[in-house]
């Protein structure tokens, strides 16, 4: 992080979502966001490209005075290689390059762990039943181009944001046939991290792997391609794999509840949820979420959501921006 947020004076601040496949951007002046505008990280070389135009249409007449910016990567001493793009955002250069009093860089998914206590019932899907426990930890997952984890727990001082790089655990196999889709990945990937499988790229590996195993016939697909194939049920393979990455989401999601003790609820964010509501809604999802043997009334009690509010992360940066705008702490 390169200089505090410590006043109003501050001006505008400019808000950013950098993922592996796009980048949304909006500025914070006077409690307000301006629209929200996107990018294709495919058309910048860099970071530094696509902010200098940015700024270019946005910062001439009024300036803008400081940023804070979601990456989709872990974040070193403000500096973040984003795990799924060449791009590279370094607070303390950026600051330099355009001027800004102060820049910080978090992970996205503490961005989006920030929205959660801002996020309306009308931008949530409820998987299931429970009820969250007041006060308890959150935590929120989200399949996209990568697996994204975080949670948000109380601390003496208000909610502290625990970011972590859970997607990169090791995936669980929960039955013989998960196993032979682990040990096809392990042959192509070495270790099989969750995001193998929970993510875009995720439902196209599943798809390749059934289709191998099963020794299937069926076209390459792109996971878009797989996703509406299964929803209109054309493609048994794509039933299969989209099938499977429901009842996997439902095992980690079910894992991290447990981990962050999280009865305050676990939250579903990401790209590809909110394509598929209904048909996650009956999947498996859910009871492999509570398939956890003496503890499953542990789970049971715990309500999944899925958010449909196409940017938390920006809700909670903004929240964020004004935490340290009025000196607050985060």
């Amino acid at each position: 992080m390169a200089g505090p947020m410590v006043a109003k004076s501050s001006g505008r601040i400019l808000l950013g979502d950098i993922g592996g496949t796009n980048a949304r951007f909006a500025l914070l002046e006077a409690g307000e966001l301006t629209p929200i505008e996107s990018v294709l990280v495919a058309d910048y070389p860099g970071f530094h490209d696509a902010l200098t135009r940015y700024f270019a249409m946005h910062g001439r007449k009024r300036p803008i005075s400081g940023a804070i910016l979601a990456v989709a990567g872990p974040v070193d001493a403000g500096r973040c290689v984003l795990t799924n793009s060449g791009w590279v955002v370094d607070a303390a250069k950026l600051q330099n390059a355009f001027g800004l009093a102060h820049v910080r860089v978090i992970n996205d998914f503490e961005a989006v762990a920030w929205s959660l206590p801002h996020l309306e019932a009308g931008e949530l899907f409820a998987i299931g039943g429970g009820k969250p426990v007041k006060g308890a930890p959150v935590a929120v997952l989200g399949p996209g181009t990568g697996l994204g984890l975080a949670g948000l727990v109380a601390g003496p001082g208000g909610a502290v944001v625990v970011e972590t790089e859970g997607g990169h655990m090791t995936l669980p196999g929960s039955s013989r046939r998960e196993d032979a889709i682990i040990e096809y990945l392990r042959s192509r990937y070495g270790h099989v991290s969750a995001e193998r499988a929970l993510s875009g790229h995720g439902i196209e590996n599943l798809y390749d792997a059934i289709r191998a195993i099963d020794e299937t016939k069926a076209p390459d697909r792109t996971a878009a391609e797989i996703t509406q194939a299964a929803i209109s049920g054309s493609c048994p393979v794509s039933v299969a794999a989209l099938d499977m990455f429901c009842a996997m989401l439902g095992t980690v999601a079910g894992n991290v509840a447990l981990t962050f003790g999280a009865r305050g609820g676990i939250y579903i964010a990401g790209g590809i949820v909110p394509r598929m509501l209904r048909y996650l809604a009956v999947s498996e999802f859910r009871n492999r979420f509570e398939s956890k043997g003496r503890f499953r009334p542990y789970l049971a009690a715990i309500p999944t959501n899925a958010i449909i509010h196409a940017d938390a992360a920006l809700v909670g940066l903004k929240a964020l921006a004004e935490q340290r705008i009025c000196g607050t702490s985060a």
